[in-house]
């Protein structure tokens, strides 16, 4: 796919992360583009041609724009922004006393995806994800290895959504419109796996990158995920159960953080130990 030359003399920063950085367009508030770091230029390709595939299947996503080029060789995305959007992680920031009724309606987004079957034949299995990072890292002995191979092929498969990064800030709304975003993770397989990322983000994280990311004290991430757990699992299931067995997969997650960061995470693998 031939990459459309754009100036950035049109834009401003307005962002960055760990692949790159975002920025407005100056006339057209409607229109926002994602450029990565020189030097990637298949990774936005194929998360263009992803983030593609899951609009058309109908996850609530917004509209992808066109494969990107800028005058000094960074690629990129242009999007259609979704104007008025607050995510649910800075929505609980600014309106802790409605940390239940985002936490509820996060879980409702979450369940849906769960629950969209999808053509295994287009999209990654998340234990062919895991096994690929897996062995890859550098972190991990081969014992451990093993045995982290070991509990993800024993995980139930099942052909239904994965988000990849399901954090509280991958998902937003506009009025009564809600999306999920940065879905370049995006795969298939069993909701466990993408669930364990939410008990991170709100549990296992620690108080400054939760203030620094989500902007809200470590307290408040974790009446998220009080309000979220029966929201998602059922209000029937004890809260403790429920956290002894998304406790691992939310462990597992070291993998993908170790792949961004390219450093151990030990304040994470403390989560493995039932498997380790």
């Amino acid at each position: 796919m031939e990459a459309l030359r754009i100036s950035l003399d049109d834009y401003i920063l307005s962002g960055g992360g760990a692949n790159g950085e975002s920025f407005d367009h100056k006339s057209d508030p409607s229109v926002m583009l994602k450029l990565y770091f020189p030097g990637k230029i298949q990774q936005p390709l194929d998360e263009m041609v992803l983030a593609r595939k899951v609009y058309e299947l109908g996850i609530p996503t917004p509209e992808p724009g066109e494969y990107v080029v800028t005058e000094d060789g960074r690629y990129g995305i242009r999007f259609r922004r979704i104007l008025g959007k607050k995510s649910y992680s800075r929505a609980t920031a600014d309106n802790p006393e409605k940390v239940a009724e985002y936490a509820a309606e996060f879980a409702g987004m979450c369940l849906q995806l769960h629950s969209t079957h999808v053509d295994t034949t287009l999209f990654e299995n998340v234990k062919d994800r895991y096994f690929r990072l897996l062995e890859a890292n550098p972190f991990f002995t081969t014992s451990e290895k093993d045995k982290l191979e070991r509990f993800i092929a024993d995980t139930p498969d099942e052909d239904t959504a994965i988000h990849g990064d399901l954090q509280y800030s991958n998902a937003i709304f506009a009025g009564d419109k809600k999306y999920f975003i940065d879905l370049g993770d995006f795969c298939y397989g069993n909701h466990l796996f993408d669930v364990g990322m939410v008990y991170l983000c709100c549990c296992l994280s620690g108080e400054d990158f939760i203030q620094e990311t989500f902007h809200m004290p470590k307290s408040l991430a974790k009446r998220f995920w009080e309000e979220f757990a029966p929201a998602y699992f059922g209000k029937d299931r004890p809260l403790k159960e429920i956290e002894e067995e998304i406790r691992p997969y939310a462990g597992l997650k070291t993998i993908i953080v170790e792949r961004d960061t390219n450093c151990p995470m030990p304040e994470f693998r403390a989560a493995l130990t039932s498997i380790l």
